[in-house]
């Protein structure tokens, strides 16, 4: 039996943990700013902002030996701003990872992102986790990742002695999810920026939550990529949905969003096509080989089961 503590509980990931964990002989705490919609009976609920003093209190309160924290601003709501995003995601990881340190928790669970690598030209094909993170600044989620694993790597320093499971998710889909990315493909033709092929690397929600579980139970402590076996780009998604392929220069992009983004037309700028241009592939061996965790779908299996859901 494990006594754990989740973070972001009420999120598509963390109403999918729980969903694993009911019947088990866990205790768990599940926190967010709501209540999650489905509470196991071997859970309770306690209502936490990462932003604040919440996460000293409650963990000190709770005595967990696991934390697992997915508090994070994937997809940021209408009328968000930098500074809300940065508080959720570093400043919570911050006030989360300092309470474990000074309660004595055994080990912590984060869901990091493949996006920590950042979106450059030079990424190496498939990324590794021996690989540097550098994520964008320009990008709020990507620029955030990489200063919450900086964070990590200075208390894997100094504090040995709490365990750390670092997950470096690509993107995650599963049937009714729905997020920024998920967008791009309702487009009647879907763009493509010059001649990439914009790769994506999915896993499956049900895959992720399992991953997660075992991180927070038995499996091993460290640093691994989370992603279904393969990668699927532009002309993949647009077969797979029998849609057409838009086809844009790099300049032409730039400039069209350089005009909109002001405009209100675009809430992306400029900058975005690196979004695009750049995506990290992530190398899935170490998952298998060190965590011990195959996933069941790979990423093309991972989109069909979405777009069967969604009826694209």
């Amino acid at each position: 039996m494990t006594r754990i503590l989740i973070t972001g509980a009420a999120g598509a990931i963390g109403q999918s943990l729980l969903a694993h964990l009911t019947g088990s002989n866990h205790q768990v705490i599940a926190t967010d700013i709501r209540p999650p919609h489905d509470l196991p009976d071997n859970a309770i609920f306690r209502e936490m902002d990462v932003r604040g003093d919440a996460p000293a209190t409650i963990i000190s309160d709770e005595n967990p030996e696991v934390v697992v924290h997915l508090a994070s601003i994937v997809t940021p709501p209408k009328g968000s701003t930098r500074e809300f995003e940065y508080a959720v995601d570093v400043t919570g990881s911050r006030n989360v990872l300092d309470a474990c340190i000074a309660n004595g928790v055994r080990r912590i669970v984060v869901t990091s992102s493949g996006a920590a690598y950042g979106y450059h030209a030079d990424n190496p094909v498939p990324l590794m986790e021996t690989d540097k993170v550098r994520g964008n600044i320009e990008f709020a989620y990507s620029h955030h990742k990489r200063l919450v694993e900086e964070m990590l790597a200075d208390a894997r320093s100094n504090n040995p002695e709490l365990e750390q499971v670092v997950l470096r998710v690509g993107t995650v889909l599963g049937a009714g999810l729905e997020n920024q990315i998920t967008a791009l493909f309702r487009s009647k033709r879907l763009l493509a920026v010059g001649n990439s092929q914009s790769p994506f690397v999915f896993i499956w929600t049900k895959d992720l939550a399992r991953i997660v579980q075992r991180a927070a139970t038995d499996g091993p402590a460290g640093i691994f990529n989370v992603a279904g076996d393969g990668a699927m780009g532009i002309d993949d998604f647009a077969a797979a949905m029998g849609k057409s392929v838009m086809r844009l220069p790099v300049w032409l992009l730039k400039a069209a969003l350089a005009v909109a983004k002001p405009l209100g037309i675009s809430r992306y700028g400029p900058e975005q096509v690196r979004f695009l241009q750049y995506r990290p592939v992530l190398d899935n061996n170490a998952l298998k080989n060190v965590f011990g965790y195959t996933p069941e779908l790979n990423s093309a299996e991972v989109f069909d089961l979405w777009r069967k859901a969604t009826k694209l």
